[in-house]
């Protein structure tokens, strides 16, 4: 059964715009099969470079290439990225008016090597694994009660949102495809396309972040930690980044006097992932888990949250823009309609419009506070609230 994904509503309206989108996302959240869906309506190929001969003719001959697999029709180029000089005969292509939709499994596609000689001819959209609504499609669920919304969630969180675990039933054999996914994606995308060697030490990193998720990152104590070197560490969690298994939280600055933390929290882009790497797959839901779920779900919105802290150690979750407007986000396990001190500094210090609290097992409510509403939801709540025009 094909997903219906959210973005296609958004690729549909760029593509009448672009004649090159790429589409940027982990390797098997549903890329492949989205524009495969996409193309069959339309008279287009399929060209993947993981076969040698389609990647030494692109690299030798464009012109025989462009001949082969471009000229007349619309044209998907898988994992382009990996080919020599690919910018500048991506700017070919384009400057010849080629319909090219292009795959990227690392945002090393977007470096100046490559994209860059793109720029205004080409538009960006990224793929997550499955957002909790997808997850619902998938599982065929329009109607449940509150027992079971809080149980799929459960698993949500517990298990990811990648396509293939999520329409497995079998639990081990979900483990199976998370562990598979974490070996492939450490050995392909971020040491073969980032050059690291020490498998090891990338591996001790991902460990030492999953059991420490949402925790201030102190780049000396984690080196000392891991007997690791400041720059050698630097350069794998860049990696780890650009190949979307980790996402850095930045904190969040307008009074500058005020926030003093320059630190970034890390998180996981898939809980699933998360939760292999720490060999946790718990019956229970934590705090932090759960405030890695949210994080991860707002990410799939298109939100690139930040943190707030103060001198005082006042804090909030996570900190959101939209239409130029600042809205703060509290994570909580239960439903309890109190609010932090930390929140209520936040309002204080920036008289928000409205704040929002989430919880995993909540009811929701609104309550005033001088100007600002704050809203209790879950997590769908939490979608529909950002979602609205």
């Amino acid at each position: 059964m094909y997903i219906e994904r959210e973005i296609k509503r958004k690729f549909e309206k760029i593509n009448r715009a672009f004649n090159i989108i790429a589409l940027v996302g982990a390797r098997q959240s549903g890329k492949t099969t989205f524009l495969k869906h996409e193309l069959e309506n339309i008279k287009g190929e399929y060209v993947l470079f993981d076969d040698p001969d389609v990647r030494k003719l692109f690299e030798e001959d464009i012109k025989k290439f462009e001949m082969q697999y471009v000229a007349g029709k619309l044209s998907v180029l898988d994992e382009v990225q990996y080919c020599k000089d690919a910018g500048i005969k991506l700017k070919y292509l384009s400057e010849k008016g080629h319909k090219i939709w292009i795959t990227s499994s690392s945002e090393m596609i977007l470096s100046k090597e490559i994209l860059s000689y793109l720029v205004g001819r080409v538009s960006i959209i990224r793929m997550y694994p499955f957002s909790f609504s997808e997850f619902l499609i998938a599982r065929n669920k329009k109607e449940f009660t509150k027992e079971t919304l809080n149980r799929l969630i459960w698993e949500h969180c517990l298990y990811g949102g990648y396509p293939k675990v999520v329409t497995t039933e079998d639990i081990e054999t979900k483990k199976i495809i998370l562990k598979d996914l974490y070996e492939t994606m450490t050995l392909k995308d971020i040491a073969k396309t980032f050059s690291i060697e020490d498998i090891n030490s990338l591996e001790e990193i991902s460990k030492y972040l999953s059991l420490n998720i949402g925790g201030l990152i102190s780049y000396g104590n984690i080196s000392k930690i891991l007997n690791i070197s400041f720059q050698t560490l630097k350069k794998y969690l860049d990696a780890m980044e650009k190949s979307h298994l980790i996402f850095k939280v930045k904190p969040f600055f307008t009074n500058k006097l005020k926030e003093i933390s320059k630190q970034p929290k890390i998180y996981f882009l898939d809980m699933g992932l998360r939760n292999h790497i720490s060999k946790s797959f718990s019956r229970e839901i934590d705090g932090n888990l759960f405030e890695n779920y949210v994080l991860s779900e707002l990410i799939k919105m298109n939100f690139s949250p930040k943190y707030w802290r103060t001198k005082t150690n006042a804090e909030v979750d996570f900190i959101v823009e939209k239409n130029n407007e600042i809205i703060p986000i509290e994570i909580k396990l239960n439903h309890e309609y109190k609010i932090k001190r930390s929140l209520h500094n936040f309002i204080d210090s920036y008289k928000p419009k409205k704040a929002i609290v989430v919880s995993y097992l909540g009811d929701k409510t609104k309550i005033k506070e001088g100007n600002c509403e704050i809203i209790f939801t879950d997590i769908l709540g939490l979608r529909e609230i950002l979602q609205k025009e």
